[in-house]
């Protein structure tokens, strides 16, 4: 398993699961936070520097990523 996410887009991941994963825990009054969690997938993605998804469509973000 090769990395295939860039260095700014690890970072953009991070930061959006992250706003999304505390969207989750403190905006709990709204019913429509439970969907926030989807913000633990960026965050890993991140977090590991590879993408399932990059895979299946050939893009590669990292520049130092082997084929």
């Amino acid at each position: 398993m090769s990395k295939n996410v860039g260095s700014f887009d690890r970072i953009l991941r991070i930061v959006v699961g992250l706003a999304l994963i505390a969207f989750a825990i403190f905006g709990a009054a709204n019913p429509y936070a439970v969907y926030a969690w989807i913000g633990v997938v960026p965050l890993l993605t991140g977090l590991i520097g590879f993408c399932p998804a990059y895979t299946i469509f050939g893009i590669r973000t990292c520049p130092t990523a082997k084929s």
